[in-house]
This record gives C-alpha cells, structure tokens and sequence, in this order.
C-alpha cells in the first residue's frame, strides 16, 4: 500500500552531515514501498556547500530553505538561489499596510505574552537547572490560557506571512521589540526576564527570526505539505513547525520522532553560550511552549528511548500517544566479531567513542589509576577522535597531559600503545583498521559519560558481544537491561571497583556478553526500527479522516486513500456523484494555494 511522507528534517537529511541523516537515510532505503516527499532546513552555508547525499527512487522531490542569516556580503553567494536578501527585507518590495500591521501587533503580542509570562513550560523555575535528569518548572494558574494565547499567535503569524510575503522584516521591527518589552515588563512575568534590556530584546527576537522562519515559506499550498498523506518530523522544534501548519490547514497528520529530545538540547546547549540570562528564560519559555504544542497536535509520538519519553511527557505529551521506537543500527558489520569466541585483550579496558568533556575522560582516567595498582599488567585504550573545534582539541591535549601525570614512570612515550598502560588511538591505523576491531582491542568496554542520550558505542559493543562497564546517565540502563555493571557518574572509585570485577572474573565476561549481543539483536536492529514505522504509517493513515482531493489529470494515477477501499466493494453503492462529502478534517484557508513573494518558488529545490 502506497502512502506518500512528508519527511521534515532541520540540519539533517538529506544533506552529507547533518543530525539523524543516517537514520532517516535507512529509513527511506527500507520503506521502498511508499513515497516520499523531503521538507529540509538547512543549518548553515556549509552544511549546504558539502552537498546532498545520493538519493533513493523513492523520493519523489525536495524542497530546501535555509534556517540561518548571514551577512549579504561575505555569504550572499552561498545562499540558495538569492534567498537571503528576500528573506532579510521580508519579501521585498511589499510592505504591510495598516490592516497587515495591526494583525501583526495582535498575533505577535499575544505569543509574546505567553513566552514572557512566568512559569512557562521550561522556564525559569529549573529549565536550565538540572537539565539533564528533566526540570521542575510549573504551569502557572493560567497555564492553559497561555498555551492558548501561543497557538493563537503562532498560527496567527503563519497566515499573515502567507498571505503577505514573510516574517523577517516584521520580527525584527521597533515594533516587534516594543511589543516584547511591554511583555516583559507586565505584571506576573518572572524577575529575570523583567531585567531584559534593548540589545537582550533584539537578541530574542532575532532568534525568534530564525526558529519562525519555516512559517514565511511556500511550502503550504495543495502542491507542497497539502498532497501528503503524512507528515513525519525527524526532531522537534522548527522541524516540526511545517507539520503542525499542515495538520491545521489540510488535515494531514503528524508523527514525531525524537532521538535526543529538541527541549532537553536546548536547555544542555543553552547553559554553555555567552547570551544573557534573560534571554536564555525567554528562549527556554518559547521553546517550551513550542514543544508543548507539537506534542498536543502530534498523532503520535516515537521517542527512541525510555529517557526521551519522560521529558516529552513532563512537556504535556499525552501518555497514550508516545511510543518508544529505538532507533535502528546496522549490525552486520559485527557478526563476525560477535560470533567468534574471542574474548579480547583479558587485562584491557577500551573506551570507544568522540573525545568532549561529556564523555568524562578525567574520572576515567582516574579510575584506571586505581585498576592498576590492584592490577599492574592492566592497560587502557581510548580510540576516537577529538570533538571538532577547539573545546575538542584542548580537552584530548588536558586527557593525554593527565594520562602522562598519573603515569609518569612507565612509559616516555605516553602515545605509544606497547610501552605505556594508557594509549591515545584513532581508527583507520595499522592496529584499530576499523570499528569492529576496536571493540576488538579489549576485554570490557568502558562508558563514562556525565551526559548521554542513546548510548550509541554502548550497543556496538553489545553487538560486538562484549562486557560493559557504564555510567547511569540517559538511556544507559534501559539499553543494558542487566547485561552490564552500572555505576554512578563522576564515581572514580566505583568505576574502578566494577572494571576490577570483570577483569578478574572471564566466566562473568563471557556470560554478560552474550547476553548483550543477544538483547542487541533483539531491540535495536535496522530491521525492527523499520518493520516499527512500517506499522506505524498504516495505523496513522487508517486513523486520519479522508481528505477530498483537487482535480488531477487524466493521465495521472488515482491518489493514494483518495477513495476509500470500501467503494471498490460489488453492490449497490451510490454513485459519487450521489455520496454526501466527508466532513473536512480542518479547514482550507484562501492562501492555502498562494505564494508568498519572500518565500522560494515552487519548483527550487526539486528532484
């Protein structure tokens, strides 16, 4: 049965880098059977420069636009097709009159008032405290109101920039900032943004430029969003606001996927920058609130863990349309590492993984000082490569300078793997050719992490069928499931104490690692994270109300669900002619079937 996705991704596929490409490439490779439709936005003109990956048949088109600004000058010749001068004077030549100016001041001071309000889903109250374990901020009294007076606005804007050519010029307006200061300063807001100063204001409304952007594009007309059977996110955020515009105006469902919850991201990504603190509570509220609303109008939700769930549901997502789905990984490339009796290096513990400081390097190394005064022959593998930039390039030269401190008598050459108890090694050498071979290298595969989503390294060595030692952050126990040790963060001494007791005990290694391989292949294979979705798309579709379609040409297929499988059924069946229409599953504005002039034309873009 053919159904035809509206696939959205936002800094992902189908670009050559980018978060999720691998996952929604084997998604689209593994449905052959239905069609679909790629919706991308684009992180920076970088990520575009490097180009798409090669596509499959069945993606029938693609429709880009950038999620970023850049100075005209010095990036104006990487900008698809001339986009960004339209996009930066909000249409062009077109201006709003005086009736398009005061729906602006009523739509953009109602989403105001509700990111400004305190209290707001992820806001001060403990949005960017504790942002990994979840928060504990409070709906105000008049929670829902808000929530109201956000939808109102959001979809209120989305018209406006539809009929009139864009948002941009708008948003960063005296206008738009007067309306943010008057909201920040009315009573019931929370203390920090009250503080927000002129240069903060501009700040939060150039980010609200950029996360609103999706909405000033022409993909929202019977040719774009409207001819899907389908909408699927690849994340949450600004990925998922051409879904939420699609469900309103066309009725077409939504299906959300979230590896690493957008939210939580955020909040981690947020408490590292140099912005104010009353911009970070007006970016934490805004995001909150946007959350909650893609959850709210989502069909389904599929997190890819346990962990993911529980922070979508403190956002309000109803417990009854989540579903975990874990994300699928390619196994094969471990069968034969997995299959052999080869135990590893019995006295090496090996970390896999990219070098940042979330991965903990330090207490690792810690603890491996204490394994090896109980253990002398005991060595330690770190194989990977240094995050990019230079956070990534002084945290690996800080691990080596503390490697060669804890251990400063047993080897001159602290990179040399034969000589020194620690080594410091990339793959693609002479002695870790590949992945597989460095789950190879040891006996118990180490994971310290303070922060992790899906553990990734963690599965491979559970395909790989090799012990594991592992921290308790993220989705860590609900991938182990009681086939590895797990210890506390930031715990050197328990760490050391659970690598102790496998190296010691080879029985006990071989038992957990065969169970690891075997609940790997069980849960978080390839192919059961596409028979999952396969189901899923069925089940949305047979649940979504039938659409009435637009005339199409006589040498043009019939439309997919465009009648419904009962009428082909022999027996005394009206004529169509004859049958009372479905109801409309939402309404169909006037500019559903208009472009805006500050947004792309119809056919940039296509495949």
């Amino acid at each position: 049965m053919l159904v035809r996705i509206g696939l959205l991704t936002d800094g992902g596929y189908p670009y050559a880098s980018g978060e999720s490409r691998l996952w929604c490439d084997r998604l689209v490779r593994g449905l052959a059977q239905h069609e679909f439709d790629l919706f991308a936005l684009s992180r920076s003109a970088e990520q575009e420069a490097r180009g798409w990956v090669q596509l499959p048949p069945q993606v029938s088109r693609v429709r880009t636009a950038p999620l970023w600004t850049a100075d005209e000058e010095t990036l104006g010749l990487h900008t698809p097709r001339g986009l960004l001068p339209r996009l930066l004077t909000g249409g062009g030549a077109r201006t709003y009159g005086r009736r398009e100016r005061r729906r602006f001041v009523t739509h953009f001071t109602a989403l105001a008032t509700s990111v400004c309000v305190a209290g707001a889903t992820g806001g001060e109250q403990g949005g960017l405290r504790g942002a990994d374990e979840g928060f504990a901020g409070q709906q105000p009294m008049d929670g829902r109101l808000q929530d109201a007076r956000f939808t109102d606005g959001l979809y209120g804007l989305a018209e406006l920039a539809c009929e009139h050519g864009g948002l941009p010029a708008a948003l960063r307006s005296e206008t738009a900032v007067r309306i943010l200061e008057a909201a920040c300063r009315a009573p019931g807001t929370g203390r920090t943004v009250q503080t927000a100063t002129v240069p903060d204001l501009l700040a939060f409304a150039a980010e609200l430029d950029r996360v609103l952007r999706p909405l000033s594009l022409d993909w929202y007309d019977e040719e774009g969003l409207g001819a899907v059977d389908l909408c699927h996110a690849a994340s949450g955020g600004a990925a998922a606001l051409p879904g939420l515009l699609a469900k309103r105006f066309f009725g077409v469902p939504l299906l959300v996927t979230e590896h690493a919850v957008q939210l939580r991201a955020h909040y981690l990504a947020g408490s590292g920058t140099p912005v104010s603190a009353p911009v970070r509570a007006l970016l934490a509220n805004f995001h909150g609130r946007l959350a909650t609303e893609v959850y709210r109008q989502a069909a389904l939700v599929t997190p890819g863990n346990t962990h993911a769930r529980r922070w979508q549901e403190r956002c309000g997502a109803e417990p009854a349309k989540v579903r975990t789905v874990y994300p699928g990984m390619e196994s094969g490339r471990f069968t034969a590492l997995g299959e052999s009796e080869d135990g590893g290096g019995p006295d090496t513990l090996v970390w896999v993984g990219r070098i940042e400081p979330a991965k903990d390097l330090i207490a690792l190394l810690h603890a491996f000082a204490e394994v090896r005064r109980a253990e002398p022959d005991a060595r330690l593998r770190i194989i990977g490569a240094a995050a990019q930039g230079p956070e990534g390039a002084a945290y690996l030269a800080h691990c080596r300078a503390l490697a060669a401190q804890l251990f400063p008598d047993e080897a001159a050459d602290a990179h040399a793997i034969g000589d020194s108890p620690v080594s410091f090694e990339g793959i693609g050498g002479a002695e870790v050719p590949d992945l597989a071979q460095a789950y190879a290298a040891g006996g118990v595969v180490v994971l310290s992490s303070v922060v992790e989503g899906f553990p990734i390294s963690l599965v491979e060595a559970m395909f790989c069928g090799r012990a594991t030692v592992s921290t308790d952050v993220g989705a860590v126990v609900e991938v182990i499931g009681g086939t590895g040790l797990v210890v506390p963060p930031r715990n050197p001494r328990a760490l050391a104490d659970a690598c102790l007791a496998l190296l010691r005990d080879p029985e006990r290694r071989a038992r957990l690692g065969a169970a690891a391989r075997a609940r790997a292949l069980e849960l978080f294979t390839v192919e059961q994270n596409l028979a999952a979705f396969r189901g899923i798309y069925l089940e949305l579709i047979a649940q979504a109300p039938v659409r009435r379609q637009p005339a199409r040409d006589a040498d043009a297929g019939p439309r997919p669900f465009a009648t419904p499988p009962e009428a082909h059924v022999l027996g005394l069946w009206p004529e169509p002619g004859d049958r009372p229409g479905p109801r409309p599953a939402a309404r169909t504005p006037s500019w559903a079937v208009r472009v805006g002039a500050g947004a792309r034309g119809a056919g940039d873009g296509d495949v």
